[in-house]
């Protein structure tokens, strides 16, 4: 299966692309119309919140089980994770997952080997044939995990535009609300996750495996809440944390730890040190052989 037989994904494409017309107007909105902080900083709370939940919740806990979470708190990834627009948990999961174990081959829904545009944005503008999701099985029986995924739409309704429409109301400002924490912060923070598709598998070094094109970023790690430590997340996926070094940019790692102080989150799972002193020893080996 070619990315040049897929057939355009009207709805997707639409969707995206007066999302994309929206985020100018709301900068015009603001600059020209009515400037509230207030809007301004839900902006900011929507995109961490958001970010959040697309890298805590539908990554790290339902696409890899790397820890466990309470209901008040997968409600929340799910809810907010919704006003990402990155489709329901469960189809999203079902979508890493097939990246994880057929990566950079046809198969890989955001083959890089495709090129940059396709596995950053191109895969999204185009019909999905899988309809079974077989390889989500466990999140199936996830109570919560389907109840967003039935009720998606009205999901996305209630937190794209509803909340952020109701918060601003509160000073007189519903309107910016929408267009600011809605539509400019939803363009902004879809380019900062599809980064870790396209740039995460381009730019960056190697550390812990060369078998395939996930690399470590800094760069990316500050863009997209501490995912861009790629190369280290395709070798130990199990692992709750993407950096694993105290230094290393990942909030979301530090999120998920506070919360199991908490007793919020719990059952973290870690790679050993043994396995990853492994993983390193075994690339300078690597690189250590002449060439032929």
């Amino acid at each position: 299966m070619t990315t040049a037989k897929k057939e355009i994904d009207l709805v997707n494409t639409l969707f995206l692309g007066i999302t994309h017309l929206l985020a100018p107007v709301a900068i015009l909105y603001m600059i020209l119309g009515q400037f509230s902080w207030w809007t301004f900083g839900l902006g900011f709370l929507y995109f961490a919140l958001c970010g959040l939940s697309i890298t805590g919740g539908y990554h790290r806990l339902f696409s890899h089980p790397t820890y466990r979470a309470r209901g008040f708190l997968r409600f929340f990834y799910l809810f907010f994770g919704a006003a990402s627009v990155q489709n329901s948990a469960l189809k999203w999961s079902s979508d890493h997952r097939e990246h994880h174990g057929e990566v950079d081959t046809e198969q890989d829904p955001y083959n890089i080997k495709a090129g940059f545009w396709w596995a950053h944005l191109g895969w999204v503008l185009v019909k999905d044939e899988k309809v079974e999701l077989d390889n989500v099985k466990d999140l199936k029986k996830d109570k919560l995990v389907m109840l967003q995924h039935r009720y998606y739409i009205l999901f996305v309704a209630l937190s794209l535009i509803g909340l952020p429409y109701a918060l601003g109301s509160i000073w007189g400002d519903p309107i910016g609300a929408v267009l600011v924490a809605g539509f400019l912060r939803l363009v902004i923070q879809w380019h900062a996750t599809f980064s870790v598709n396209s740039v995460a598998h381009i730019i960056g070094n190697q550390p812990y495996s060369t078998k395939n094109s996930a690399r470590d970023s800094v760069v990316t790690a500050f863009i997209t809440l501490g995912e861009g430590y790629h190369n280290y997340h395709h070798s130990f996926q199990g692992d709750y944390r993407n950096g694993i070094r105290w230094f290393h940019f990942d909030p979301t790692k530090w999120f998920v730890w506070t919360c199991s102080k908490l007793r919020i989150t719990w059952d973290l799972k870690r790679a050993s040190q043994e396995a990853i002193e492994r993983a390193k020893a075994a690339v300078l080996a690597e690189r250590s052989l002449p060439s032929i």
